[in-house]
């Protein structure tokens, strides 16, 4: 793998899924109580292989780079290993990053210094794991020069990826981005092909695609939109089915890009048997982890009315929390979280240093990092309540609440 360069595009805003972009680029919102999203596509490229990476950064960047200097910083620049954050350079010109093509383009001059044969464009915002050795592989075996990963989507989905047709040697004969009337697969009516938003190019013919895409005034410079569907006709594009790395059937994929795809794949976590397995010891996701204590829980008093009883059921629970006397059910609580005595909290994803006061109740929220739910107040429960106090209501009746405001960690983070 040493001739081929991992690229992530890490740069979208994430406006669908704020409040929890207010503060921090999507990629950095944290996930399964001790990750952030970008430690999906960070410990994929790690496992199949690949040390030279690079990460382009652009809308509010601080808590990524931060989380990135902090905890993937142990690669080996002498042995050409390396994980690079590129920020913007307007180097080619005064612009922000205009698509997901321009972005790679807006930092050519890295690229060509690190001399690969090979690119492997990723996004920064999926949840899933992959080995992309078996991609690359496959795409140089097939003489293609570029190749795309897929898999299939409910028809109804489609609107919101590429959509591909492919011949009998998996040849891509077709690129729609976003169409409003995606193509049905040919054996399955009900579903469609979509884009993984994963690439592999031949490194030469990428660069030449991007040059000769930048001089097009009317390009929205996308790989989607511009540079897939202009290559069809006159190169080999492939396709690559996804196969999920536990199962090796097409299985666990998630673009998170909404605050309902963000809380279900949170709430997937917690079933007995997850499609996305984290314990996995051949496949290990890493992240930064500060050292917190263990998590406690405390008091089994059931002389109480009601008992006192410090309980976690269904739930992942991270270090440095402590349940004093409060329940847990069918939640995912960040780091250093703090359940008073007499409690619930149901069905929600709590982030590090919030405290659910005494006899609070939260169900069916997601409450960003330092909010601190007052003793006795309700979350989840009443909209109209929810929606009085400033908190954000989503069409399913998810509540969100919105990180404090220059909220800092006592320990290193963001």
């Amino acid at each position: 793998m040493k001739r081929v360069l991992a690229l992530i595009l890490a740069g979208g805003k994430g406006t669908r899924l704020d409040p929890l972009t207010r503060e921090r680029a999507k990629p950095a919102v944290p996930f399964g109580a001790v990750y952030r999203i970008i430690d999906f596509p960070l410990s994929n490229c790690i496992n199949s292989g690949l040390r030279r990476i690079l990460v382009m950064t652009q809308y509010k960047a601080t808590s990524l780079d931060r989380h990135i200097n902090l905890g993937w910083r142990f690669l080996c620049r002498e042995l050409d290993e390396f994980i690079d954050i590129l920020p913007p350079q307007q180097r080619i010109s005064e612009d922000w990053y205009q698509g997901t093509a321009d972005a790679v383009y807006q930092n050519i001059y890295t690229i060509e210094k690190n001399r690969p044969e090979l690119i492997l464009i990723l996004a920064g915002d999926h949840i899933y794991k992959m080995d992309y050795s078996i991609m690359i592989d496959e795409h140089v075996a097939s003489g293609a020069d570029a190749t795309i990963g897929c898999l299939p989507v409910p028809l109804n989905e489609g609107t919101e990826f590429g959509v591909m047709q492919i011949n009998a040697q998996q040849r891509v004969i077709q690129f729609r981005e976003k169409p409003k009337d995606p193509d049905p697969m040919p054996d399955d009516p009900t579903r469609c092909l979509a884009s993984m938003g994963i690439y592999v190019f031949n490194a030469n013919f990428l660069l030449d695609q991007l040059c000769r895409d930048a001089t097009k005034q009317t390009s929205a410079h996308d790989f989607g939109k511009n540079i897939i569907p202009s290559i069809l006709e006159t190169h080999h594009v492939n396709a690559f089915p996804f196969r999920d790395k536990n199962t090796g059937s097409t299985s666990y994929w998630r673009d998170v890009g909404t605050i309902e795809a963000f809380y279900e794949a949170n709430m997937d976590l917690v079933s007995v048997n997850p499609e996305l397995n984290l314990y996995d010891q051949t496949w290990p996701i890493r992240t930064y982890l500060p050292t917190d204590p263990p998590p406690k829980f405390v008091f089994a008093d059931h002389n109480w009315t009601p008992p006192r009883v410090g309980t976690a059921l269904d739930s992942m629970i991270s270090g440095g929390c402590i349940i004093s006397g409060g329940l847990v059910n069918r939640s995912v609580l960040g780091r250093n979280v703090r359940v008073e005595e007499f409690a619930e909290v149901h069905e929600s994803i709590i982030m590090d240093y919030v405290k659910i006061g005494k006899g609070a109740k939260v169900r069916r929220a997601i409450i960003d990092k330092g909010v601190v739910i007052r003793e006795g107040e309700t979350v989840g429960y009443d909209h109209e309540a929810d929606l009085a106090k400033g908190y954000t209501v989503t069409e399913t009746g998810l509540t969100v609440i919105a990180k404090v405001l220059n909220f800092a960690e006592p320990s290193p983070g963001a």
